[in-house]
């Protein structure tokens, strides 16, 4: 069986409760995808502040956003894949769960699942990369019994 190692940092002031469900997102999005190697990943929850910084960091782009995703692929020695890291914000997931109208738990786990499927090398930039990753995610979430799409 494989053995996916999922590091979760939550800011404080952001709630752990988001903690399980977030773990289960993750690894049922790896399953999903059919990741056999054991995989490693880092989830951090924060606030739009920081998106913000990383996202202006990162993609040239001075503004909040809900989820960045950041690829490594890095084997180590032990063996293991490390697939990157996730930024979340929890600001940000407040704000679309409820334009969605839809619950906060929700919008992570959709945020959870978007995150993990940028980490494996999906996009959307295109709209048959999109659809390929929309129906992915979708996938995921409806094991959960979770129906919601993305904020475009």
């Amino acid at each position: 069986m494989t053995t996916f190692h999922i590091e979760l940092q939550i800011d404080q002031g952001e709630p752990a409760t988001l903690e399980p469900l977030i773990h289960k997102i993750a690894v049922a999005t790896l399953k999903q995808q059919r990741v056999t190697a054991e995989a490693v990943l880092t989830i951090l929850i924060t606030n739009d502040e920081e998106l913000q910084t990383l996202n202006k960091t990162y993609r040239n782009e001075d503004k909040p956003t809900d989820v960045l995703s950041f690829e490594d692929g890095t084997e180590w020695p032990d063996g293991k894949l490390y697939l990157g890291d996730i930024a979340i914000s929890h600001q940000m997931a407040e704000r679309q769960a409820a334009q969605g109208g839809h619950m906060l738990l929700d919008e992570v786990a959709l945020l959870t699942a978007h995150g993990v499927l940028h980490l494996l090398g999906h996009d959307h930039a295109e709209p048959e990369e999109k659809a390929i990753m929309w129906q992915a995610q979708g996938a995921v979430l409806a094991q959960f019994g979770i129906h919601v799409s993305p904020a475009e």
